[in-house]
């Protein structure tokens, strides 16, 4: 056999280990934000700070700012992050759900109600997200991006539903049709609050309602929405 691909040996015997792994530049930026996620966890925003970061990361402070020219910049990069995990957690439900706009529905609903999602830790992450909003237009054009592609979701699957409820009504005429649909966008904005307000209400009191109850409650909206 050639051995080719083995690590080199030690006279010992022993496989030499290599002291360090270099990672992409790619791949550093993404632990640096998760690293980010982690301190905001653990210090809030009064505690983070380029140093918590590079220690939770392991990594020099040069070697920070070297991928990200100031922290702003790291903290809209982790608030993207942080966003884009949470709605494509939820795509990846609404994928897995049977082939049906209610099963897609409640998959959502779901989803939005059972961890990672529903945790108190990521209640302390968003909080900081929140109270920067404010000052940081990094922060106001990441909110607006993810805002946008989240009610955009929402609204898509409100269309299935509201075409499926009304399949056996097709005959009646095109303008009462069009007086009585719910405007689409104010529906998925309405949802939106909804679970924003019960995930929130949830995340400071977890004994008020169970996760089970949250679910229902947005159905019970949902099948409202449907009846008008």
């Amino acid at each position: 056999m050639s051995g080719r691909g083995s690590p080199p040996r030690t006279r010992a015997g022993r496989a030499r280990q290599p002291r360090f792994v270099r990672q992409l530049p790619q791949q550093r930026r993404q632990a640096l934000i998760d690293a980010t996620i982690e301190s905001l966890k653990r210090y809030g925003h009064d505690g983070l700070s380029i140093r918590t970061i590079s220690a939770q990361a392991g990594v020099s402070v040069g070697l920070i700012n070297h991928h990200f020219p100031n922290k702003n910049q790291l903290v809209a990069a982790a608030y993207r992050h942080f966003n884009s995990e949470l709605v494509g957690g939820l795509q990846a439900a609404v994928a897995r759900a049977a082939d049906s706009p209610r099963a897609r529905m409640r998959a959502f609903l779901e989803a939005s109600f059972c961890p990672p999602n529903l945790d108190q830790d990521a209640l302390a992450v968003w909080v900081v997200f929140w109270g920067l909003y404010r000052h940081s237009r990094l922060i106001q054009r990441v909110q607006r991006d993810t805002y946008r592609g989240y009610v955009r979701l929402l609204r898509g699957m409100l269309a299935e539903l509201l075409a499926q409820a009304r399949a056996p009504h097709r005959r009646r005429p095109r303008r009462a049709a069009r007086a009585a649909r719910p405007d689409l966008r104010l529906a998925a904005i309405g949802l939106t609050a909804l679970l924003d307000g019960l995930w929130l209400e949830w995340c400071l009191q977890p004994s008020a309602f169970k996760p089970a109850e949250a679910v229902a409650l947005c159905e019970a909206w949902v099948e409202d929405l449907c009846r008008r």
